[in-house]
């Protein structure tokens, strides 16, 4: 035995051993390498195969090792089935990241990854990420798919105006939307094969902006059968997208309808925003079984749409209890600043890289706040003339995750202050500022007198 070896094996027998009956899991898309304390079984290291009776076997053979925690990393989709049987069998699993668990300098193996996890979790050295409960799980594969649909629409929608570039149709050029009532009459009659610019331009809305002779002028364009034909193809693949959606907007109102509490008749506060329909919203109205879930109307929020609020939901759950503070909760969003400190000095100070669907919302919701007349706008306008537009969201997008962690957490209602008496607010803090600073300095701040 080498003498690097034994140094190892001294250092770890004087820490203490946390999770005894612990066990490691390196993930792989076509087999599982699985390891145990090497006093459990003759061959601490078992290779099976990701097949769903391997992984029965697997969990039976963990069991007749005394096993009761297993460690794994959350490597692409290949851990979900795996996570789901064992927690079905009894086991506390730890899911953790594997940017967390790098192995020491050395040679990389299959074998070496799951040791290596088992070593760790051992001595109570893995921080498990965060895993909703089961019914949360069914609400994000719900709305995960109703978004992935809504993108594959959106690139649909791409293709149309392309076929209609290609023509010299510029029908994108006089409308907002070319899939709204207008767009979607034009469309249809120049793929039944009517030319006449005039005549296609009498499906304009009265709200358009633009008058009738000047989407004529638009419409008149060089029609060509290919062209024809993917125009053709892109508006029945949007229409199929659409159609999805609504099929993933029932099995939502199904879901909400049998689940959560069902002994509050409570009513949710009326709304004050208008109620005009958003271009991917939910087909049907998820105020109510909202406000029943979470306890609260966290549409108060300013720029959070039950659309919104129900992605949230479908990310984190409803337990916030999960986060030891609102500031923790940011963090795990990644709109907290990761602070790098070194002697004393701060190297660097930017968020964390992370892909948080939930970070996502929130930073769209501060995007929208840009003309709001509330105390929220004001903030994002004064932090975007003083940082900047990507930070003035982050930081925007930070105070409305802590918002709904502690509407959340304490059931309150979100009550808002507006932009003047942020405005004032605002004052009376850099009034207060000045004045101390000059007294620093030996001065007094004296106000000018009014003309």
């Amino acid at each position: 035995m080498s003498s690097r070896s034994s140094r190892r094996k001294r250092k770890s027998a004087a820490m203490e051993r946390i999770n005894v009956d612990a066990a490691g899991i390196d993930v792989g898309a076509s087999s599982h390498f699985v390891a145990v304390p090497e006093d459990r079984d003759s061959q601490p290291v078992r290779e099976f195969l990701a097949y769903t009776t391997d992984l029965y076997r697997l969990a039976d053979w963990l069991a007749a090792c005394g096993i009761r925690t297993v460690a794994m990393e959350s490597t692409g989709v290949y851990w979900i089935p795996l996570f789901q049987i064992l927690e079905e069998r009894g086991f506390e699993v730890c899911l953790v990241d594997a940017r967390r668990v790098r192995n020491v300098t050395g040679r990389k193996t299959d074998v070496s990854d799951c040791q290596w996890l088992q070593q760790l979790h051992t001595y109570g050295l893995l921080a498990a990420a965060f895993r909703p409960d089961d019914e949360t799980c069914v609400l994000r594969a719900y709305m995960r798919q109703r978004d992935s649909l809504v993108i594959q629409a959106g690139q649909h929608i791409q293709h149309m105006q392309k076929a209609l570039e290609l023509m010299n149709v510029k029908l994108t050029e006089v409308l907002s939307d070319v899939t709204g009532t207008t767009g979607m009459a034009i469309i249809e009659d120049i793929l039944a094969g009517k030319r006449d610019p005039d005549e296609l331009a009498k499906h304009r809305h009265p709200r358009c902006k633009h008058d009738q002779v000047t989407i004529a002028r638009a419409l008149t364009g060089h029609y060509r059968t290919e062209h024809i034909f993917a125009l053709r193809h892109a508006v029945a693949l949007y229409r199929q997208c659409q159609t999805l959606i609504g099929e993933c907007d029932a099995e939502l109102e199904r879901f909400l309808e049998q689940h959560g509490p069902t002994d509050d008749d409570s009513t949710p506060p009326p709304s004050e925003r208008a109620n005009r329909p958003a271009k991917n919203g939910l087909g049907f109205d998820a105020h109510g079984h909202l406000y029943r879930l979470a306890g609260v109307d966290l549409t108060q929020i300013p720029g959070l749409s039950t659309a919104s609020v129900l992605t949230l939901l479908a990310e984190t759950g409803l337990d916030m209890s999960r986060w030891r503070s609102s500031k923790a909760f940011a963090s795990w969003l990644g709109l907290s600043p990761n602070n790098r400190v070194s002697g004393g000095k701060v190297l660097a100070s930017r968020t964390k890289a992370c892909v948080n669907r939930a970070a996502r919302v929130f930073r769209m919701a501060a995007y929208g706040l840009h003309h709001a007349k509330s105390a929220l706008g004001a903030y994002y306008r004064r932090m975007r003339m003083r940082l900047g537009a990507p930070k003035a969201i982050t930081a925007t997008a930070h105070k409305l995750a802590r918002l709904f962690y502690s509407m959340l957490r304490t059931k309150k209602s979100f009550a808002d202050i507006g932009q003047d008496a942020y405005d004032k607010a605002y004052q009376a803090r850099r009034i207060k500022g000045l004045q101390r600073t000059a007294r620093q300095l030996g001065f007094q701040l004296v106000p000018c007198a009014p003309d």
